[in-house]
């Protein structure tokens, strides 16, 4: 399966400069949040597959206008052809808003999953818009990143944790792919292409 990974920053070539069956090849497209809700509904609507997206810490704007023919999977465990993705939006709170979830309530948010992730045996994916707490997370509030996803990658060994929050522009901290244990990290900063492997998939 061909996925298309996007986060943070929309892809000028995709958007401004668009061609008739540039996005042809992806079987999905993947928000790690942060973008416009038109943009996504700009991709849904001239690809020929989903868009399934978290919300960043930005995206407020989606309450009044939504990223029509896309699917949130913020908060959610869903089984999309055979891989199983489990959303987790937001960043480490550092103002009021939404969108936004200090340490302890993003854990509470990871066990009101617990028996959806025992039932499902686990997830394939995690998407995220934060990172991972000292995996190429930022030294500053808004930018750390969870101990939580540490934990899940820990118990359920996914095969890939995709986040976005960290910019390439930030510098030295930006890593595109990483890892840790057996899962490998991905950072889709505006876009990503994963190939994940067809006899990995649930039939």
């Amino acid at each position: 399966m061909k996925i298309l990974v996007v986060a943070d920053e929309e892809s000028r070539k995709i958007w401004d400069y668009f061609e008739p069956g540039m996005l042809d090849k992806y079987d999905l497209i993947l928000s790690c949040g942060d973008l416009s809700p038109r943009y996504l509904s700009f991709l849904v609507t001239m690809s020929r597959c989903d868009v399934l997206y978290v919300h960043g810490n930005h995206d407020d704007k989606y309450e009044k206008i939504p990223p029509e023919g896309c699917i949130c999977v913020d908060g959610k465990l869903i089984n999309y052809k055979g891989i199983r993705i489990l959303g987790l939006g937001g960043s480490v709170r550092y103002r009021t808003g939404v969108n936004m979830y200090t340490p302890k309530e993003m854990e509470r948010r990871v066990r009101k999953l617990r028996f959806t992730l025992w039932r499902n045996k686990g997830f394939d994916i995690l998407l995220a818009h934060a990172p991972a707490e000292g995996i190429n997370d930022g030294p500053d509030l808004p930018h750390l990143g969870f101990r939580s996803f540490l934990e899940l990658m820990d118990k359920y060994e996914p095969r890939y944790f995709i986040h976005g929050h960290v910019h390439q522009n930030y510098g030295g901290k930006f890593k595109r792919e990483d890892s840790y244990k057996k899962t490998t990290i991905i950072n889709g900063f505006k876009t990503y292409e994963l190939d994940y492997p067809d006899e990995l998939i649930a039939k």
